[in-house]
């Protein structure tokens, strides 16, 4: 199997509230999403993406529009965290992203595969697809999710 991936950063904000440890506060983590595609090699003469399975600025495009430009510099904040929802709202144009699950990295993995599967979903007729995401909370610390 031939895969591309594609590494992305981006800042936001999140807290775990039942956390036993600091982490129920609110803090910020510098992201790194790695997406990977599979799909067959595009065989188009006089085509930009001739030989590729999908051109990385196209790969980068996608996950802006869909993923990295709504998260980055927001605070992603579980829908059931009523008070620090309403912290933020009281804020005047806060970037808030309102997400159903606890903002945990393997929940946010989860949430960010969801979202990207459907924007790359087989955008040439040639298979492509989401196969893989890898999100890093820290250097140290990630969450893998991979396509079934």
């Amino acid at each position: 199997m031939l895969t591309i991936t594609r590494k992305l950063e981006f800042d936001a904000g999140h807290r775990i509230p039942d956390h036993k440890s600091q982490c129920r506060n609110l803090h910020g983590h510098r992201y790194t999403v790695e997406i990977t595609l599979v799909g067959n090699v595009i065989e188009q003469e006089g085509s930009s993406d001739n030989g590729m399975i999908m051109d990385f600025s196209d790969v980068k495009a996608l996950a802006k529009q869909y993923l990295i430009d709504v998260w980055d510099h927001a605070f992603l904040v579980y829908e059931k965290d009523v008070a620090v929802r309403g912290f933020l709202d009281s804020l005047p144009g806060h970037k808030t992203v309102i997400i159903d699950r606890i903002p945990t990295v393997e929940n946010l993995a989860q949430t960010a595969f969801d979202i990207l599967k459907i924007a790359y979903q087989d955008r040439y007729g040639t298979g492509l697809r989401l196969h893989k995401l890898v999100l890093h909370e820290t250097p140290n610390c990630w969450a893998e999710i991979t396509a079934d």
